[in-house]
């Protein structure tokens, strides 16, 4: 079958979909019930929240399936993905919205790619995460010549369980970001608890791509997640945003396309500009704790910052990003429920002079 994972995602316009918790995500309704289209609908209407969400569904609550997508931005490229589906039967990807990317909804299609998938070295429980490529030629509609088509991925993340999924796509074909864009989101409702503890944990998989030079590379990771529900009791105005949220993204490797580990020529590039400092691994990515991060809805948003793992970094050093994600199941039983979201950073390549390298993961973590 056919799993939906964008619809009419173009342009910035927030659009709610309305789901049963099944694969398929549904358009918006006709007459503007339940947050459709119609008059009263989400139309263009902003995002009813107190915190910066990514655009998508309108007033959501814990009972209701929620995607989220890339904010849209015309002069950086982001947010340019209109739609995704992922058909299972033959495993590929039609991706609409972006400009020479090879593929039709009929016709050619993203196919799976090396290094084929992302995480698996760590043997984790919980998601699959694989890697798909556009075609690189598409034919002249009247002639059949073979046109060039540029350099696009996509990674595609969905959990055992079909309650959270993802999808990544980039391109390396543009000396600046180029167009692309992200969705995540909740297939069914979420549970959660008033109080106590959970931890959960999970893989990481991303694309990077560069301003100041083309080309792509992959990452991964092991993603853990703990939240101390109601861990700010008493400092927060709304229900929940007194939930506290650690996080790291840790074990982080690079890839080429090809699947090639270029960990190691990263780290040395970034040794020698902080002084020739030992470096045996990436930084790790953590999320910033305070309150505010999670809401009733079980949406949680906040920013991430690295750090170095042995000595202090004083260069070429990942900025501020943000994280964005969605809890799905019942986290108040077992199994526990789960969590999958997408994490966005950058910072200034140290393999290169005047480009800065952006990093968009996504991760699905489950109780454990």
């Amino acid at each position: 079958m056919t799993r939906i994972l964008f619809l009419l995602l173009c342009f910035g316009f927030v659009s709610a979909c309305d789901s049963g918790g099944g694969d398929v995500l549904q358009s918006p309704s006709e007459d503007g019930a339940d947050g459709g289209a119609g008059e009263g609908g989400d139309d263009g209407t902003p995002i009813d929240s107190d915190r910066e969400l990514p655009p998508g569904t309108e007033s959501p609550t814990r009972d209701d399936s929620i995607f989220r997508r890339e904010s849209f931005d015309e002069e950086i490229g982001n947010g340019y993905v209109r739609s995704v589906s992922y058909n299972e039967d033959d495993d590929t990807f039609f991706v609409d919205g972006l400009g020479f990317d090879g593929n039709q909804v009929d016709g050619d299609r993203f196919t799976p790619s090396d290094p084929g998938s992302l995480g698996g070295r760590f043997d984790l429980p919980g998601a699959r995460y694989s890697v798909y490529e556009a075609p690189v030629e598409f034919p002249d509609s009247l002639t059949e010549t073979p046109i060039p088509q540029f350099l696009h991925r996509a990674i595609y993340g969905v959990s055992d369980s079909g309650d959270t999924e993802f999808a990544i796509v980039r391109t390396g074909a543009y000396i600046n970001y180029g167009f692309g864009g992200f969705i995540y989101q909740r297939n069914g409702d979420v549970v959660i608890p008033a109080e106590g503890q959970a931890t959960y944990e999970g893989a990481y998989a991303a694309l990077r791509d560069f301003d100041g030079r083309s080309g792509l590379e992959y990452a991964d990771g092991r993603a853990e997640i703990d939240i101390d529900f109601s861990g700010f009791r008493g400092n927060c105005a709304e229900a929940e945003c007194d939930n506290a949220v650690r996080g790291l993204i840790s074990e982080r490797r690079l890839f080429d396309l090809e699947g090639n580990d270029i960990t190691r020529a990263y780290l040395d590039a970034l040794s020698a500009a902080n002084g020739d400092v030992a470096l045996s691994e990436m930084p790790v990515i953590s999320f910033k704790i305070g309150p505010n991060v999670g809401d009733l809805n079980g949406e949680l948003v906040g920013t991430v910052f690295t750090a170095g793992s042995e000595a202090p970094l004083t260069e070429s050093i990942e900025e501020d990003g943000q994280f964005f994600a969605v809890m799905a199941g019942d986290h108040a039983s077992e199994p526990g429920g789960e969590i999958a979201g997408v994490v966005v950073i950058e910072n200034d390549d140290p393999r290169f002079d005047g480009v800065t390298v952006r990093e968009t993961g996504g991760f699905i973590a489950v109780r454990r």
